[in-house]
């Protein structure tokens, strides 16, 4: 038997429900947009081209660049020679090591920080002192401190990626209401309840806002660490091109450091959407 229709009574308004959006609509959006990204990456090769082939000069002197197709034909050959391959395994492992050694020391500092006025007061201070510093300017301290070039190269990429990561989540525990804790506690959790079920799954988006912003400074400093005191890695590499005045190989590695700096920040953000995938987003988070 048949449940009867819903009568609406008569000074009840009617609400409309909005239809959902088709499926092929949704998946054309994002098409779309990677034409249009895709196009816009195009256009700048194309006037890059246009530029130096044509030996423009136009206040800049695109006459002294090496044309598209002259740094085509040299990444072609970089790209069957060892060594291309030795300084791109070389430049990851130091970028990841430093950046995994940055992230759990930056989370828990930055918890410590968050939490704890008396971790506040005595660590505080140094981290707000040695904040400002670049982490490039420590690479002649590092080159003196540690036994190897590297472990300093290691040590310059932690501390360039430490400070954003180590912020980002001492900002994201200060910013946790204090109701959420207190009802915890008011259902008899303890402090690592607080922790693990309040503390951590609300600062994610926090922490990787910071990962975000860590592993794209990380990249900054490890290439320039590289240029000045590396015998291997895609900055060594890049400077030793310099020096003999083989620019289009100098565009190899600046390509190439593009290449791992978007891959990897890409990772990083892949990795803290799905592990965020309970927050609500609105239609612009979708990339």
């Amino acid at each position: 038997m048949t449940a009867p229709p819903a009568v609406l009574a008569a000074d009840e308004p009617a609400v409309a429900v909005p239809a959902a959006p088709s499926r092929p609509a949704l998946r054309r959006r994002p098409l779309a947009s990677w034409a249009v990204r895709i196009a816009s990456v195009a256009a700048a090769i194309a006037l890059w081209q246009l530029l130096t082939a044509n030996d423009v000069r136009l206040w800049l002197r695109f006459d002294t660049l090496p044309t598209v197709t002259e740094v085509i034909a040299a990444f072609g050959s970089r790209l069957g020679t060892q060594d291309y391959w030795l300084d791109l395994g070389q430049s990851l492992i130091r970028i990841l090591t430093g950046f995994a050694l940055a992230a759990v020391a930056g989370v828990v500092t930055g918890i410590m920080l968050g939490r704890s006025p008396r971790f506040a007061n005595v660590f505080g201070p140094l981290t707000e002192l040695a904040r400002p510093i670049p982490a490039i300017a420590i690479v002649p301290v590092a080159i003196l401190l540690f036994p190897t070039d590297e472990a300093g190269i290691v040590f310059i990429t932690f501390l360039a990626a430490y400070f954003p990561i180590m912020v980002s989540t001492r900002h994201a525990v200060r910013a946790l209401p204090t109701l959420w804790e207190d009802s915890v506690r008011t259902l008899g959790g303890n402090r690592w309840d607080v922790i693990s079920r309040v503390v951590l799954p609300g600062i994610l988006p926090g922490v990787f806002g910071g990962l975000s912003v860590g592993i794209g400074v990380a990249w900054i400093c490890v290439i320039s660490a590289e240029m000045i005191s590396g015998r291997l890695g895609v900055g060594y590499r890049t400077w030793q091109a310099y020096t003999v005045l083989a620019y289009p190989q100098v565009f190899v590695g600046i390509i190439t450091i593009g290449v791992l700096g978007f891959a990897t920040s890409a990772a990083v953000e892949l990795i803290g959407r799905r592990v965020t995938r309970w927050l609500p987003r609105g239609e612009g988070s979708n990339r």
